[in-house]
């Protein structure tokens, strides 16, 4: 397998292009992303299906410094597919010949079973693990995958998109005609009734992007967020209804949507209805990342094995964890959450965040030994992107940043309290976690101690040795009542 690989998908409004490097077996992070709007499909569909002269230049413009780009980063292996606009095409061999002629880049034209089964792959391998219908609007097509359990059990497509019914119905004015078609499609479509729709594509990310500006959310990341499909069909009815481009601006709609949000936005209401959903999840991930799963995993069925995450593991790779000494954090603070948690009243699902923050504590000291935490806590609110909630990604940066005596500070706890468990918890784990660099303060490369808790008060008992600069730290650790500590 190629070290750096990049994956171009040509849909039917955008051409895209990911550079991927690899880090380990299965871990992976992001060097580069390209995006051009080179609207393959305009009038193709006015036109017989016919890919038109002047967005098939601009597609093999795109093409072109997409190729540039990935030479300067030495990429090895390049992954090319296009979807729905160049599958449809009449004239599609005239585009692919002329691409591979001009550019000398081969061209996959995949179906859009395939389209959509890659889309559920890299929602199943990089959400959340959860069951439900990933739905990813498209310009020319729409494509559907049912996950169950963390697993891709039927993929669907569908001739719906939003540059096809702007043309065929908004271009027009024929909402009603444009509503019927969708409904025909959909009838065609033996989905079940589900509670969770994730949605792909750049629709359902401007929507995204639209409620979270309403709610004032704290967290600027589309990837794994999570609202109630009622607000998406109160905003949706609002942008259906708009009729000029100031009130779309005054709906955070960007301006390259203006023209194709109302058709993307009633396809996704209509879907909403038929299948009854009552939480939207947002992708950040879909074709692109799915084609480069299905590349490195295709030795593993195309899942990363159980337990496995790749943000974890990059982290690890990319800054220089010791992981010898990152194991005893682990194990350290497995022991002290088992022994605390009757006394502080702690959910034990709250256990394997603090372990992964026990893991990824030290990550910060490879920028900076002094404020290591804050290096931490910004590397793994940021990079700890894939097979976490948003809640637990914040759970896990905010201990790792308040691994120190003094616990989460009120203005973070303020700014976050939406995304954080109560302010009692948060302190309870933190402390945990702060206990844990304490009696490792020494780095031994064995755990050179036990832990006994005997009527609230942990006793800390050496195998070997004094534990000097534990009992020296721990005179000045704030210790949550009603626990009290001893040490030999």
């Amino acid at each position: 397998m190629a070290k750096r690989t990049a994956v171009i998908d040509i849909g039917s409004n955008s051409v895209r292009m990911v550079v991927y490097e690899k880090t380990s077996r299965f871990a992976f992070h992001l060097l580069h992303e390209e995006k051009s709007r080179v609207r393959i499909s305009e009038h193709a569909y006015q036109n017989n299906s016919n890919l038109q002269e002047p967005a098939m230049q601009r597609a093999i413009n795109a093409l072109r410094d997409f190729l540039t780009i990935a030479s300067s980063y030495n990429v090895r292996k390049i992954l090319c597919v296009a979807t729905s606009a160049v599958r449809d095409a009449n004239n599609k061999q005239v585009f692919l010949l002329r691409v591979k002629k001009e550019l000398g880049l081969k061209i996959k034209v995949i179906d859009g079973i395939k389209e959509a089964y890659y889309g559920g792959i890299a929602c199943a391998n990089l959400l959340p693990k959860l069951s439900g219908v990933v739905v990813d609007i498209g310009g020319g097509s729409t494509e559907c995958a049912c996950i169950e359990k963390g697993k891709v059990v039927d993929s669907y497509s569908l001739n719906l998109g939003t540059v096809r019914l702007k043309e065929l119905f908004f271009d027009h004015n024929d909402l009603k005609g444009a509503t019927d078609y969708i409904d025909r499609a959909l009838d065609s479509l033996p989905l079940k009734q589900t509670q969770t729709i994730v949605g792909l594509g750049g629709t359902f990310r401007a929507l995204s992007q639209m409620i979270m500006k309403k709610n004032s959310y704290p967290l600027n990341r589309i990837h794994a967020y999570q609202f109630q499909a009622k607000e998406l069909k109160h905003h949706g009815k609002k942008i259906l209804k708009a009729s000029s481009t100031k009130e779309l601006k005054e709906l955070h709609i960007k301006p390259e949507r203006y023209d194709i949000i109302r058709p993307g936005v009633l396809i996704l209401l209509r879907i909403m209805k038929r299948l009854g959903a009552d939480t939207m999840m947002a992708s950040g991930v879909g074709v692109r990342e799915g084609v480069y799963l299905c590349d490195i995993l295709r030795s593993n069925q195309d899942y990363f094995p159980a337990n496995y995450n790749p943000s974890v593991t990059y982290l690890e790779d990319a800054y220089g964890i010791e992981k010898k000494f990152s194991s005893l954090m682990v194990r350290v603070a497995s022991t002290l959450f088992e022994l605390l948690c009757p006394v502080f009243n702690l959910d034990v699902t709250h256990k394997p965040y603090l372990l992964t923050a026990a893991k990824l504590a030290k990550i910060g000291s490879s920028i900076h030994f002094y404020s290591y935490h804050q290096h931490s806590y910004h590397l793994i609110q940021s990079a700890l992107e894939y097979g976490y909630t948003h809640k637990e990604t914040l759970l896990i940066a905010t201990l790792a940043r308040y691994q120190n005596k003094k616990g989460p500070s009120k203005s973070h706890y303020q700014r976050y309290s939406m995304l954080l468990p109560d302010e009692a918890t948060l302190h309870h784990l933190a402390f945990i976690l702060s206990l844990c660099n304490i009696l490792l303060a020494h780095r031994p490369q064995k755990i050179d101690f036990t832990l006994e808790l005997h009527a609230n008060r942990l006793q800390i008992i050496p195998k070997t040795g004094t534990l000097h600069l534990a009992k020296e730290n721990l005179k000045s650790l704030t210790v949550p009542k009603p626990l009290k500590i001893s040490c030999r």
